[in-house]
């Protein structure tokens, strides 16, 4: 398949352009080097400049580099949004260790599958009750030598006791001192002079373990390299370096971070992009709807990356034509496909363009993106990246290209793409047939080069920005004493795009239970964004010739009940 979408390309952006691949060490270092007296963070109106970031990751490095962190060594990051994340993200590198990007969000279960399948040896968390008990438990069952905790009183500009939602007295965890826990305050007490660990090839050696499920719903975790994300920075600054002149200056822009740093999308396109073009981020441990809204207009934040569900947030807001939202000039939208009607809205609201793109974790996300300047084609999630190479080959035939036009599974090749699947090699076998790594989505590409997503192949959930799989919510339903079957698929929801429902068949004699207790029995065992919106208990699910639970004639009646609905006025 031709590069057909170079044509449509804005002026000045070229498709083979050359990319540098370097290491996160030097790259940080650059930054520092050029922004140095520049905000760099944040958060709550206490600002850290480039050069205060860089002393703080140079002390944490060397005293990471004094408890046994080097080559080799995995620290994992059990972090919201905050600056220790920022500190703890390039300190681990500059010791020499690696990330693993762990979500607050994991249940127990997970946490614990995430820290021995990725050989962790140190974590860093908060001193919260949402997050210092989870790790504790794995203290003593699992490989994890040491706990690195810090308070949040560490980084606020005010007493922990006021203001902070998070900082209420009930929500502050007691952690005891001894050889198993390091205050994060106390390993910042160093020189700041940690021992030098050249990256000899960015191309080839891993910097992150960040976890997806794939296209099959096992968790596993993407090896992403130096030189993966690196890259990815490149052909973002590309695209918004094209058209009549740069939509960002260097050195001037405020970025305001809602999106958890933890997720592929803000590690890469939002916190390592604003090291990259010299940018202040404005940090949020959440999405909360008056704080964003105020922060847009007070501090004059001129970026904004999100998801469907904030842009559609924002435009439903009742107070939102209060709110001066004119600095704004780019707002980015990815994780789930964007209504158009949210995008026309908030456009028409803002005087901003908001543009589209898709991408995966196993892409560090690069993919695609909506032009900036000239035609943005609806339906579509925009052109290849530069350096991206998108192709098309048969769902059954898997190393049969296809051509222009041609529905199949969407491929994608190129210098952002993972080195494969942490100790799974069948796993990066099989997505890397025909030497293109398979996505898992079916489209097309029309003949200017835009992208199409019109389906899946398997049956991944997209639920506000997040990949949901029904088969762990089915595997944790079934420990449920009263079931005898379940399924789950998603439904149509205007908020999130796609929500998990399940479907329940109960074993015989067994009183049937309400939606609010099994909400209560999945809570330690799903993510939360894995909780489902409903439940139908049924005498039978529907099942193949065979005998398996088959989902399609579910979703088949859900869809048509969301259209019934819409049809009438009354929503899903």
């Amino acid at each position: 398949m031709p590069h057909v979408w170079e044509k449509t390309y804005p002026p000045g952006i070229r498709w083979d352009m050359k990319f540098e691949p370097t290491s996160l060490n030097a790259f940080f270092d650059h930054a520092v080097s050029r922004w140095s007296s520049h905000a760099c963070l944040d958060f709550m109106d206490k600002k850290y400049s480039y050069s205060d970031v860089a002393d703080q990751v140079h002390r944490m490095a060397e005293g990471l580099q004094k408890l046994g962190v080097g080559p080799g060594v995995q620290v994992g990051l059990f972090l919201p949004n905050c600056p220790q994340y920022v500190i703890s993200f390039f300190a681990v590198h500059k010791a020499g260790g690696r990330v693993v990007n762990l979500s607050p969000l994991d249940a127990e279960r997970e946490l614990r599958h995430k820290i021995d399948d990725a050989d962790i040896d140190f974590i860093v968390t908060l001193a919260l009750n949402a997050l210092y008990p989870n790790v504790a438990k794995m203290l003593g069952s699992t490989r994890l030598k040491k706990v690195i905790v810090s308070g949040l009183e560490e980084v606020l500009p005010f007493p922990k006791n006021l203001l902070f939602p998070l900082a209420k007295k009930k929500e502050i965890a007691k952690w005891p001192r001894d050889d198993r826990h390091v205050a994060f305050k106390d390993l910042l007490k160093t020189a700041g002079k940690p021992r030098e660990y050249p990256v000899k090839d960015p191309k080839t050696e891993v910097a992150l373990l960040q976890y997806t499920g794939g296209t099959t719903g096992v968790p596993k975790a993407a090896m992403l390299t130096h030189a993966n994300l690196t890259c990815a920075l490149q052909m973002f600054d590309a695209w918004t370096a094209g058209g009549n002149k740069p939509l960002l200056e260097e050195g001037k822009e405020r970025c305001l971070v809602v999106l958890p740093l933890f997720h592929i999308y803000a590690l890469t396109a939002v916190f390592l992009r604003s090291f990259s073009t010299g940018a202040e981020m404005v940090l949020h441990p959440r999405f909360e709807l008056k704080a964003v809204m105020q922060d847009l207009a007070k501090k004059k934040i001129t970026v904004f990356p999100g998801v469907p569900t904030m842009f559609a947030a924002i435009n439903a807001a009742p107070d939102v034509g209060s709110y001066d939202l004119r600095s704004l000039k780019y707002c980015g939208s990815g994780g789930a496909p964007l209504p158009v009607d949210v995008l026309e809205k908030f456009e028409g609201m803002t005087g901003c363009k908001l543009s589209e793109g898709w991408g995966m974790t196993e892409t560090s996300p690069a993919g695609t993106s909506q032009p900036l300047y000239g035609e943005r084609r609806k339906g579509s999630c925009g052109l290849p990246l530069p350096g991206v190479l998108i192709e098309i080959v048969d769902v059954d035939e898997p190393t049969k290209l296809l051509g222009i036009g041609d529905t199949g599974e969407i491929c994608i090749s190129g210098p952002n793409v993972m080195q494969g699947y942490w100790k799974n090699p069948k796993a990066t076998e099989e997505a890397f047939a025909g030497g293109r790594f398979h996505t898992g989505d079916v489209g097309k590409i029309d003949q200017d080069g835009f992208v199409f997503i019109t389906d899946r192949k398997k049956d991944m959930i997209l639920s506000g920005g997040f990949n949901v799989y029904p088969r762990n919510i089915e595997e944790a339903v079934y420990e449920h004493p009263a079931v005898a079957e379940c399924t789950v698929i998603g439904v149509p929801d205007d908020y999130r795009g796609q929500s998990a429902k399940v479907f329940v068949k109960l074993k015989p004699g067994m009183t049937p239970f309400t939606f609010d207790e099994l909400k209560t029995f999945l809570g330690d065992k799903l993510a939360k964004y894995e909780i489902p919106v409903a439940l139908e208990i049924r005498p039978e699910l529907p099942k193949t010739i065979i005998g398996k639970l088959s989902k399609k004639e579910l979703v088949e009646e859900e869809r048509r009940k969301y259209e019934a609905a819409k049809a009438e006025g009354k929503g899903p």
